[in-house]
C-alpha cells in the first residue's frame, strides 16, 4: 500500500495543457476543477482601476458636510 498525495496547481489555460501532458507521460491520474468567478470582470476592473488612481494620486478628498449633503 501507498501514500497518495493531492497537489493543487493554479494556472491559466496554456500551462494547463502541458501540466496534463506531463502528468499523462508520468501516468499520474489528475482531475480539473475550475473556478467560477463570482463577480462581473468589467466591475473588478473598475475597482482595480480606482485603486490604481488613488495609489497615483488622482483620488478625491470629500468632507464630512459633502457627504451628509448625499444622504438627504
Amino acid at each position: 500500500m501507498y501514500n497518495m498525495q493531492t497537489i493543487l496547481i493554479q494556472t491559466d489555460e496554456v500551462k494547463a495543457k502541458g501540466i496534463k501532458q506531463f502528468l499523462r507521460a508520468f501516468g499520474v491520474g489528475y482531475k480539473i476543477e475550475k473556478k467560477v468567478k463570482p463577480y462581473n470582470e468589467d466591475f473588478v476592473k473598475k475597482i482595480e482601476k480606482g485603486d490604481e488612481d488613488l495609489k497615483n494620486g488622482r483620488g478625491r478628498t470629500v468632507t464630512l458636510e459633502e457627504l451628509e449633503h448625499l444622504w438627504k
